[in-house]
């Protein structure tokens, strides 16, 4: 009950802050001149994300697969802040070669790497398979961001130890991983078109966001890296992710309009677990509302987390081009 009063009126928890915390009121009076950021996805969240890190001086960079999208972003950006730093980069996380290509490019630029944000991500869309034959909303909102992750983890921790600046991965995760297969995973099945289920599937691609996070941590805080991951909700937005679902979506939200946000609050929690002070050395932990929250017991699963580490990397193993 304390939760729904927290989100309906924005009545700020322990951090300070709440569900009506806007980004930039989130990061107000921080200086990120000295970060990196690559944000996934460029439209909603991401783009608001990308705003404001540009905003607090850090240099953002947009990885999308819509190219124009992210340089229209990207103008936007520039135009209400002439001194932003913004760069837009080709990603497709449906694409492992996609993937790969970037990171490669990235790389190349010579840049160090602070914070990772993976961000972007489908919802709801009917049964498809990526580009590598993986059920399409487990292989962009997860193992894409998996795979990408693995690739930029040495750089992110070079540049740590290099800086002895923090660096902070962040997932963005969904309260929607409470509703998924009874199993969580559904391992022996995840490309089965006669048990695919829209939403659930949806819940599993976001269950995975949250174990993919939280074994992640775990092997960094075994190696002593510098280097924290969390997982964030960053609340119910109307956004482009929400394309494959728009009517039922508006009219569930006539009878929920009190727990919508703005995208300018939406990515608020974001914002927090990747440039807040206070979050220094916290890690392995799922954020909502820019406050610590408790995830599902299946979210706080450490068997089903090492499970989905190594069927993910069977996954990009098998589903590589030759």
């Amino acid at each position: 009950m304390v939760g729904i009063f927290s989100l309906v009126t924005g009545w700020p928890g322990p951090s300070g802050f709440g569900s009506a915390t806007t980004a930039e009121q989130v990061t107000e009076g921080i200086d990120a001149s000295n970060l990196t950021v690559i944000i996934t996805g460029a439209s909603g969240i991401g783009a608001e994300t990308a705003r404001v890190a540009a905003l607090r001086g850090a240099h953002v960079i947009i990885a999308a697969r819509n190219m124009e999208a992210a340089n229209e972003t990207k103008e936007q950006i520039v135009s209400s802040n002439s001194a932003a730093r913004v760069d837009a980069m080709k990603l497709d996380l449906n694409s492992l070669k996609s993937v790969r290509s970037f990171a490669d490019n990235f790389v190349a630029t010579g840049l160090p790497l602070n914070i990772l944000i993976n961000n972007a991500g489908v919802m709801f869309c009917p049964y498809q398979l990526s580009e590598n034959g993986v059920e399409m909303q487990f292989a962009t909102n997860h193992l894409g961001h998996f795979y990408l992750t693995n690739l930029l983890l040495d750089k992110i921790k070079r540049t740590a130890k290099e800086s002895g600046v923090e660096g902070r991965i962040v997932n963005l995760s969904s309260i929607a991983h409470l509703h998924t297969y009874p199993e969580g995973i559904q391992f022996d099945g995840i490309n089965d078109r006669s048990r695919y289920n829209d939403k659930k599937a949806y819940g599993q691609s976001k269950l995975a966001n949250i174990l993919h996070a939280n074994e992640l941590s775990r092997r960094l805080q075994e190696e002593r890296a510098n280097v924290t991951v969390n997982s964030v909700h960053p609340g119910l937005i109307m956004t482009n992710l929400m394309r494959h679902s728009v009517t039922q979506m508006k009219v569930l939200k006539i009878f929920t309009y009190m727990f919508w946000k703005n995208v300018q609050q939406g990515a608020a929690t974001s914002c927090y677990a990747a440039l807040h002070p206070s979050l220094k050395g916290i890690t392995g932990k799922y954020f909502l509302d820019c406050n610590e929250k408790e995830p599902s017991n299946l979210a706080k699963n450490e068997k089903l987390a090492k499970q989905l580490w190594a069927f993910s990397e069977e996954l990009v193993k098998s589903a590589q081009p030759l």
